[in-house]
C-alpha cells in the first residue's frame, strides 16, 4: 500500500482513497458518538450549517469545539459525550479540523475518518478494500500536529503488518501539543478524561465511512470483516 501523509493544504486534487485523522477531538468524538448509539452523523462546513441542520431537525443533536453556545447541544468531548444517550439519533458535528479535512476531499471514492479509537478497524478495512494507493489527511496544525501524524502512521503500518506496535505512536500522541493544551485546559470545552480517551487504542470496532447523501456530507459505522474472514479471503 502506498501512503501519503497530507495537510489539508497540501491537497490539490481528490485521492482515491482519503483517510482523515482527528485524535484530539473529532473523530474520536464522532465515535463516540456512535459507541453511544447514534444513527448518524452529518458533518457541517460551518457553524451557521451547523445550527441550520439544527432548526430544520429539532431532534438532531448538534456538537461544536470549544465552550457551549445557544443552539447546540454538547461541545466536542469524548469525555462529556459518553453520558449521553445518542439512541437512533442524529448528531450534526462542526469542528476546527476534522470535519474541515473531510470535506477537502469529499470527491474521494472512499472517505474513511479515523482516529486511535478505531484504529485497527480503518485499518483492516483498508486491507479489505486492497487500498493501494492511500493519502492519510493529517488535520491538526496544517498537518504538522504530531498526534494526528502518529496516528495515521500507525494505522498504515497496521494496514500492513498486522503485528505493528502502537506503543510508539501513542506515546508521541500523548507528548503532543494538543494533548498538552487540552490537560492543561488551554482549550475550552474539555473534560479531564478526554486526553486519555483520544488515547485509547481500538475502543470501539467499527470504522467510519464519509459520504455525500442528499448533498449532506455523512458519517456512519461500518463493519470490518474479522481476522478470520480475513485469512478465508
Amino acid at each position: 500500500m502506498d501512503s501519503r501523509f497530507l495537510g489539508i493544504p497540501e491537497l490539490v486534487e481528490a485521492p482515491s482513497v482519503a483517510v482523515v485523522v482527528d485524535v484530539m477531538r473529532a473523530f474520536t468524538v464522532a465515535a463516540w458518538a456512535f459507541g453511544q448509539g447514534a444513527e448518524k452523523i452529518v458533518l457541517a462546513e460551518s457553524l451557521d450549517e451547523a445550527l441550520a441542520l439544527k432548526a430544520r431537525h429539532q431532534d438532531w443533536v448538534a456538537l461544536k469545539d470549544g465552550p457551549p453556545a445557544p443552539g447546540f447541544d454538547t461541545v466536542n468531548s469524548p469525555g462529556l459525550l459518553r453520558s449521553i444517550d445518542l439512541g437512533g439519533r442524529t448528531v450534526v458535528q462542526k469542528t476546527t479540523a476534522g470535519t474541515v479535512g473531510a470535506f477537502a476531499v469529499k470527491e474521494a471514492s472512499l472517505v474513511l475518518c479515523a482516529s486511535f479509537v478505531v484504529a485497527e478497524a480503518t485499518a483492516r478495512l483498508l486491507r479489505a478494500r486492497k487500498s493501494g494507493s492511500v493519502t492519510f489527511v493529517v488535520t491538526g496544525e496544517d498537518g504538522q500536529a504530531d498526534e494526528d501524524l502518529a496516528c495515521a502512521q500507525y494505522i498504515a503500518r497496521r494496514a500492513t503488518e498486522a503485528g505493528a506496535d502502537a506503543a510508539e505512536f501513542v506515546r508521541r500522541a500523548a507528548e503532543s501539543r494538543a494533548a498538552a493544551e487540552l490537560a492543561e485546559g488551554v482549550r475550552q470545552g474539555v473534560h479531564p478524561d478526554d486526553v486519555a480517551l483520544c488515547l485509547e487504542l481500538d475502543r470501539f470496532p467499527f470504522a467510519m465511512v464519509a459520504a455525500l447523501e442528499d448533498s449532506l456530507m455523512v458519517l456512519r459505522p461500518c463493519a470490518v470483516p474479522s481476522l478470520a474472514d480475513e485469512a478465508s479471503i
